[in-house]
Formats: structure tokens, C-alpha cells, sequence
């Protein structure tokens, strides 16, 4: 199979993930620096960063609530990168980042095919936010918003957004896309300070009462939904 499925299938990347690692030079194959369409089986000794890599058996999927000031990132040069904070005894990856100081929801796994499944730019893929501003929701700023904001300095308009008021300081808003600090950029352009953003929901996955800092394994029926709604088995 191609390198790139190999180190999907290992649990480290998406295959973007493990394209970008190929092109760096951080791959090896039997100790040659693997090119973008290497050809690998399971003869061959596969290594990143110079640790060997072998695919995983059994996949798992965990649900896992990022606390603020937690990096999205698998490099342990980060004192305070997710893979440490989550400290699975397998090795996992992430489906979607979450900046630094946002917290909540987010999918660990080894299945390299449905992070791709689930972060496929071209679908719409339903992630649900919960934002605390310091100051007062204005009803019609939100009823704005759902049609899309134009966002200056990347020079383009968000998809439609869903949005619901929940109190004077507080409010939820459905994304289905994955620009970059999307939430904060439309905040600023309506004048809102955030103090606090939460990601609740990935598609039929739900934050619920799990604690900053811990994870749960996912059911099969979850994983099951999961997978139909990121229309992983056509791809």
C-alpha cells in the first residue's frame, strides 16, 4: 500500500497529515527517506522521526474534553500538547484542532480514514460551539450572522451559520466548515470579546457532562453513526 494509507492506518495522521511528514523528510523506509507514493507492506521496517510504526489492530475512537491552554499538536517539544494531556496508552491522533485557549470536544483516534472522512472541506460536517462574551448578545447580531459574515482579512464569506441566544452573555452557533479561529474572527467583527468558547458537539458526537481533562471510549453505535454521516464507506 501507499506510505501515506500506512501511516493512516498506524494511527499517527490523516493522510494530509502523513503526505506533509513524507515531504519533510521525517519518514523512513528499511532507512531510506520515503518520496510522496512509496510503495509499503509488511516487510517493510517503516519509521517517523525515527521511531518504527506499525498499523494498529483493533481502532479506537475516544471522545475527549480539551482544556484551555492545551495545544493542539503530537509534538512533544510542546510542554503542553494534547497527547501528553490525554496520556492514552495508544497511540492516537486528532480529527480538527481546537486553538489553545478553547476547550471542549474533540475525536482521538487511529483511524486515519475518518479523520479524513471528517475533516473533508467539501462536505458539511456539523460542529455546535457554546460562546460566552463580555458583553450583551444583541438577537439581531446573531440573526445576521446565520446568513454568513464576511470575513475581510481572508477576503471571503463563511458558509451559513445556525445560532441560538441562551442568555445576555452567552450563545450557540452550528459551523460547518474549518476556517481557521472562524468563531473569532466573526466575534470581532460584531464587537464581541470572548471569554470563553467550548466546542460541544462534532456531528452526532455530544461533550455531555465529560470533565475538562478526561475521555471516554465512544459506543459502536456512535462510532457507527459516526462514520455514515462522514460518508466514510464511499470514499
Amino acid at each position: 500500500m501507499r506510505v501515506n494509507k500506512y501511516l493512516a492506518a498506524c494511527g499517527l495522521f490523516s493522510r494530509r497529515g502523513a503526505d506533509e511528514a513524507i515531504e519533510a523528510g521525517r519518514v523512513t523506509i528499511d532507512g531510506v527517506t520515503a518520496k510522496p507514493g512509496s510503495q509499503v507492506d509488511e516487510k517493510n521496517v517503516v519509521r517517523v522521526d525515527g521511531e518504527e510504526v506499525r498499523p494498529a489492530g483493533k481502532k479506537i475512537y475516544l471522545a475527549f474534553n480539551k482544556p484551555r491552554g492545551i495545544v493542539c499538536t503530537a509534538s512533544r517539544k510542546e510542554p503542553d500538547n494534547i497527547i501528553d494531556c490525554l496520556n492514552y496508552p495508544k497511540r492516537v491522533t486528532y480529527a480538527g484542532r481546537l486553538d489553545k485557549w478553547s476547550e471542549g470536544l474533540m475525536l482521538m483516534t487511529d483511524d486515519g480514514d475518518l479523520i479524513d472522512a471528517v475533516m473533508s472541506a467539501g462536505d458539511v460536517h456539523e460542529k455546535e460551539y457554546e460562546v460566552t462574551v463580555t458583553g450583551i448578545v444583541r438577537t439581531e447580531d446573531l440573526k445576521e450572522m446565520e446568513g454568513g459574515v464576511y470575513l475581510p482579512d481572508l477576503g471571503r464569506r463563511t458558509r451559513p451559520l445556525k445560532t441560538r441566544r441562551i442568555d445576555d452573555h452567552r450563545f450557540r452557533i452550528i459551523l460547518t466548515e474549518g476556517i481557521n479561529r472562524e468563531i473569532r474572527r466573526i466575534c470581532a467583527i460584531y464587537g464581541y470579546r470572548i471569554s470563553r468558547l467550548c466546542r460541544v458537539r462534532i456531528m452526532n458526537l455530544e461533550l455531555g457532562d465529560l470533565k475538562p481533562g478526561r475521555y471516554r471510549e465512544l459506543s459502536e453505535e456512535e462510532v457507527r453513526r459516526l462514520k455514515k454521516m462522514a460518508g466514510q464507506n464511499h470514499r
